[in-house]
């Protein structure tokens, strides 16, 4: 069978189990390691006979079994960088690259140039905090995160991507409460538990980094709660969060920091989907 024939007849496949026809194309460059240009160009060439198998059987995963391509193979991408993943961890959002670039455009507009001490707080694979230390040299990147499979996966990928990162295991802020920064991002679990789930990331994503308690604010009352403890006099927060979620995270933001310069931003899809809280900087995102 040619890479087109396999190509089409798995992505008929998928749909008709309403499945996405790009998981089958991300697997697919996976077993051949060739993008999806080269596939193209490729398309009139056989499978081989090895490659076929691997194929079929990671597409009867994803179809019948409900997992997730990127556990399937290992791999996610995440601003222009491949991260390892498995079920230790989240698989990275495209939101999420979102409020990495905020926090990019942030520090350039106020602090370019200068050190800057940086924590992210529940860092999964690793994305947010890893990336920030390739993007930015002058970044001092800390992360915590409470599962010790998650922070195995994170070190993996900074070694990988050459980052230069301080992984700290223990519960949201309690590794770095005799510390101090400039910088806080976080993108905690904030799915509430009475939420209904697609079984895909239920059923396959650790329910830790899921569900941020009945209301899905739990951990953001705890960072902000805590933050004051570790944050200089002048800082810069962002946080990526559920919808419909934003004015209630900015009352609780201002609890703590009435003097604070507080906001939301779209994501891509125009859904309110990251806050910053900032002190002592100006703000020219928006």
């Amino acid at each position: 069978m040619t890479i087109e024939e396999k190509l089409k007849s798995s992505c008929k496949l998928a749909l008709d189990n309403n499945k996405e026809e790009s998981g089958c194309l991300f697997l697919l460059s996976s077993i051949t390691g060739w993008n999806t240009a080269e596939l193209y160009f490729h398309q009139a060439e056989s499978m081989k006979k090895e490659d076929e198998e691997k194929f079929d059987a990671l597409l009867h995963q994803y179809i019948y079994e409900n997992k997730p391509v990127q556990y399937l193979t290992g791999e996610a991408f995440f601003y222009g960088y491949t991260f390892n993943v498995n079920d230790n961890c989240l698989i990275p959002r495209p939101e999420t690259e979102q409020l990495v670039e905020n926090i990019l455009m942030l520090y350039d507009r106020n602090m370019k140039g200068q050190k800057a001490d940086v924590v992210d707080i529940g860092t999964g694979s690793g994305c947010i905090s890893i990336t920030l230390s390739l993007e930015e040299a002058n970044m001092n990147v800390t992360a915590t995160d409470i599962s010790e499979g998650a922070l195995d996966v994170a070190r993996s990928n900074c070694k990988k991507l050459g980052g230069k990162v301080n992984f700290l295991q223990g519960d949201m802020l309690q590794p770095v409460m005799d510390k101090k920064f400039d910088i806080l991002v976080s993108n905690p679990p904030y799915i509430p538990t009475t939420e209904v789930v697609d079984s895909l990331v239920k059923d396959n994503e650790p329910n830790v980094a899921l569900f941020g308690g009945n209301d899905g604010l739990y951990f953001y009352r705890i960072i902000l709660e805590n933050s004051v403890k570790i944050m200089k006099d002048k800082f810069i927060m962002g946080f990526e969060h559920g919808y419909d979620k934003s004015r209630e995270i900015e009352d609780i933001a201002r609890s703590f920091y009435p003097d604070a310069n507080i906001y939301t931003l779209k994501d891509y899809q125009g859904l309110d989907r990251m806050t910053f809280v900032i002190r002592g900087y100006k703000n020219d995102t928006k």
